[in-house]
C-alpha cells in the first residue's frame, strides 16, 4: 500500500486510535516509547532515531503555505511513500504530514508577528513543529511545543536545526485536562477529528481562558467533525487561506484552511 493510501487511513480511521491516546492521561501512543525515546530537552538525540528520520524523510518547503519554513516530511520521493505502513517502526507518523490547519496558523503568525511578539505561546499537538517555529521566528518570548508522540519531539528538533533555530522546549505528554498553564496564547491545528477529544479540548481551552485569560487560535480546514461540534458556535473567523495545489491533492481536495479565534461566551463563568 502506498503512503497515499496510508495517509487516507490516517485521515479516516487510524486517528481513532490516536485520539484514544490523547484522551488518556498517560497519552503514550506507541509501544516503541522505551526503545526509541531516550531523549529529553538539552540532551543529544537518539542517534538511531535521528538517522532513521533523516534517511526516510525529505527536507521540503514547497507545496505549503509557508515556504519560509523548511521541514522534514514524508513525500512521494520517500521510501515509505510506497512501503507498507506496518514497516514504519515508530507508530503512525502524524507529525510527518503538514496538515492544513497547522499551515494556516503558521502562515497567519508569520504574516502577523504582533500576535505572538513578546508573548508566551503553547503549541498544542505540535506535530512537525511548524507553528511553534513560526512563533519563534515572529518574536514570541517563550514557546512550548506539546505532542504525545516522542518521535514528533525528535522531528521538531531536526526541524529547528533546518531553520537555524535553537530548539524550543518540548513536552511529550497529554496536557489536556491538566491545570491551566499561564500562557498568553494557545495555538492548535487539526485536532478536532474525534468527538470525545473535541469535547475535552473544548472544556480545557475554556478553563484556560477563564482562569488565565489565555487567547486561543484554532486552525482547521473545515472538516465535518470540527464544523459539527458545539465549539463552532463560539468561534470567530480570523482569516481564510486558499491551499496550494499540492496540499489540496494530499487532503482529499480540501481547498482552504481557516484560522479561528475561540471566544466562549461563558468564559467568565465557572465550568
Amino acid at each position: 500500500m502506498a503512503f497515499r493510501g496510508w495517509k487516507r487511513l490516517l485521515l479516516l480511521g487510524r486517528q481513532n486510535t490516536f485520539a484514544k491516546a490523547w484522551r488518556s492521561r498517560r497519552g503514550v501512543p506507541s509501544l516503541h516509547w522505551k526503545r526509541c525515546c531516550h531523549w529529553s530537552a538539552g540532551k543529544p538525540l537518539d542517534p538511531e532515531v535521528r538517522a532513521f528520520l533523516e534517511e526516510n524523510t525529505e527536507v521540503t518547503s514547497s507545496g505549503h503555505l509557508t515556504p519560509e519554513i523548511r521541514l522534514r516530511l514524508l513525500t512521494p520521493r520517500c521510501k515509505f511513500w510506497k512501503e507498507k505502513p506496518d514497516l514504519w517502526p515508530y507508530g503512525d507518523p502524524f507529525w510527518a504530514i503538514y496538515w492544513p490547519g497547522g499551515q494556516a496558523l503558521s502562515r497567519y503568525i508569520l504574516d502577523n508577528p504582533r500576535v505572538v511578539k513578546g508573548r508566551s505561546v503553547l503549541d498544542l499537538g505540535s506535530g512537525c513543529g511548524a507553528t511553534a517555529i513560526a512563533a519563534v521566528m515572529s518574536g514570541a518570548s517563550q514557546v512550548l511545543a506539546n505532542d504525545i508522540d516522542p518521535i514528533a519531539g525528535v522531528a521538531m528538533i531536526l526541524n529547528c536545526e533546518l531553520n537555524h533555530l535553537n530548539p524550543f522546549p518540548i513536552t511529550i505528554k497529554n496536557i489536556i485536562n491538566s491545570e491551566a498553564g499561564n500562557w498568553d496564547l494557545i495555538v492548535l491545528g487539526d485536532m478536532f477529528y474525534d468527538e470525545q477529544l473535541a469535547d475535552s479540548l473544548h472544556h480545557w481551552l475554556k478553563k484556560c481562558i477563564r482562569i488565565q485569560q489565555t487567547e486561543v487560535l484554532i486552525g482547521d480546514p473545515g472538516r465535518h467533525q470540527f464544523l459539527s461540534h458545539s465549539i463552532r458556535s463560539q468561534l470567530h473567523k480570523v482569516i481564510e487561506y486558499s491551499l496550494p495545489e499540492y496540499t489540496r491533492q494530499e487532503n482529499n481536495g480540501l481547498t482552504s484552511s481557516i484560522v479561528w479565534s475561540y471566544q466562549p461566551s461563558n468564559s467568565l463563568e465557572n465550568s
